[in-house]
């Protein structure tokens, strides 16, 4: 779909939003439509994701998102498994995309944040950050090993993808971004400017995925204590505070955005791991269950606000773009938020999707899912779709109901190694 269509189709007649589907066929029906943006405006050239579908910011057509690429591999996984597109074209248009990304720039076999969905070169995040990006390289790393799993029939098509993901994987000079063998992981690395981003990566928040995958990998590994005495001792790494009934083991008070407990966890299987310091199903259902808490506590009195309307995460809002938590909270309501929580609180968050399709449809329902946010107290619903927010709903539905991605990053043999030496269980 071009561009200028996506920007302005914002309603849309009921016939395209069925009504009285059963609980199986709206989680169904809402995954399928939430894969369009990862399919119909997948970049035409190399099959990234687009950052977004408005042309925002200047970013112009071109802009793809490495992280959200991630996301959309593992969409398109889902999509191969429900069949709404055959296996054979799912591993064509993987295959090409990973083609594309070995001859895309990288720094050290890292890739930028944003780069030119046509020629693969780096378009800078920001003046300084034109360069490597640790964490959303993380999130494709964490999108091509699931694919790298599925995909295992012996055509050549297979074969090659496979080849080729092993070879980007082995490519990722992790240990570079320990800046000469510290006890900790930076976030960005640039030719043009080094180390001036100087981002060192502590938790807990939204990355823990990057020190998983660094202490997986076979060739450029990093050693255990970057995880522990990097990572986990930051500031707001551990809390141990109730917050609404709900102990909160790690994190900022109330945990911060909901996308902590989702993004590193769209393959990363919380079900059961722990480590020395965390039960991570603990965290991210308790997590969640404080930000719904919150939002039925309602202290500021937003419009909306309730059992079937929560949900706060990073997300566009009226004034541009925020990442909302129960200690930033403007009244916007994030889909993705709720959505993204059903392995969590499925009860929850089935109450929230059936209030955001048959009550909110006509204002954030659209050809790729639903927009992005929306703040009945200012009356303002989104037009614009984010690649990491759209991504999350297919595959953590997906989870929720099958499985499917945790079992399949779980089955690598280096992650198994990687969680073992970092003493997780």
């Amino acid at each position: 779909m071009a561009q200028k269509e996506a920007n302005n189709n914002t309603n849309y007649n009921a016939k395209q939003r069925p009504k009285n589907l059963s609980d199986t066929a709206l989680l169904e029906f809402v995954q399928k439509q939430t894969f369009s943006y990862f399919w119909d405006f997948a970049h035409p050239v190399s099959g990234m994701s687009r950052e977004r579908s408005n042309i925002a910011y200047d970013y112009g057509n071109e802009v793809v998102t490495t992280g959200g690429t991630g996301f959309g591999v593992m969409s398109v996984i889902v999509a191969a498994q429900r069949k709404w597109i055959t296996r054979d074209t799912a591993a064509k248009f993987l295959l090409k995309m990973v083609r594309f990304l070995t001859k895309a720039d990288a720094y050290h076999g890292v890739f930028p944040h944003w780069m030119n969905g046509s020629t693969g070169k780096t378009i800078p995040f920001s003046r300084k950050d034109d360069g490597a990006d640790l964490v959303e390289t993380s999130y494709l790393m964490q999108g091509l090993l699931c694919a790298r799993q599925y995909f295992n029939d012996k055509n050549d098509n297979e074969n090659d993808l496979r080849n080729i993901i092993n070879g980007l994987w082995n490519e990722v000079e992790w240990n570079w971004f320990t800046r000469e063998g510290r006890d900790i992981l930076y976030w960005h690395w640039s030719p043009n400017n080094g180390w001036a981003m100087n981002f060192a990566v502590k938790g807990f928040n939204e990355c823990l995925i990057m020190y998983v995958l660094a202490a997986s990998a076979d060739k450029y590994t990093i050693p255990a204590n970057v995880y522990h005495k990097g990572w986990a001792q930051g500031d707001f790494f551990k809390n141990g505070k109730t917050f609404y009934g709900y102990t909160l083991p790690l994190g900022f008070d109330y945990g911060g955005p909901l996308f902590f407990s989702q993004y590193s966890f769209l393959g990363l299987n919380p079900a059961g791991l722990r480590d020395r310091y965390a039960d991570y199903w603990v965290q991210n259902k308790n997590h969640t269950l404080i930000n719904h808490a919150y939002c039925l506590d309602n202290p500021k009195k937003f419009k909306g606000y309730g059992e079937n309307c929560w949900g706060l995460t990073a997300s566009d809002t009226y004034y541009g773009y925020d990442a909302h938590s129960p200690e930033n909270d403007n009244g916007t309501i994030t889909p993705t938020a709720a959505l993204s929580a059903f392995p969590y609180t499925p009860e929850f968050s089935m109450k929230a999707l059936k209030y955001f399709y048959y009550d909110l449809g006509d204002k954030i329902w659209s050809p790729y899912g639903f927009t992005d946010a929306f703040n009945e107290t200012k009356n303002w619903y989104a037009k614009s779709h984010l690649a990491i927010d759209q991504g999350p709903i297919i595959i953590m539905i997906e989870n929720y109901r099958t499985q499917l991605l945790w079992n399949l990053f779980m089955s690598c043999p280096e992650i198994q190694a990687g969680l073992k030496k970092l003493d997780f269980k």
